[in-house]
């Protein structure tokens, strides 16, 4: 099974968003093999794409089918802030 068959959802169509999802998840996946700890607004101007998509891009990596890399987070700054990373 390729990455682009390995997406899912209802509106998910394998032919226009398989090559574009799985392209943001190996640059995800690229940056975040450091370990550093990075914002979903840092990471998404790294690689592109919008703050939603990284993050789900992060979610993904979680998943076996997709390495199931511990992915840790953590608030950053003031914890009233909402700022994670």
């Amino acid at each position: 099974m390729t990455q682009l068959t390995m997406f899912d959802g209802s509106t998910y169509n394998p032919e226009l968003d398989g090559p574009r999802l799985s392209s943001q998840l190996d640059r995800v996946k690229m940056l975040m093999l450091d370990g550093r700890w990075r914002t979903l607004e840092y990471i998404a101007k790294c690689v592109g794409g919008s703050e939603a998509g990284v993050s789900a891009r992060l979610r993904d990596c979680r998943k076996l089918k997709f390495g199931g890399y511990k992915v840790d987070r953590r608030r950053r700054g003031d914890p009233k802030s909402g700022v994670w990373e």
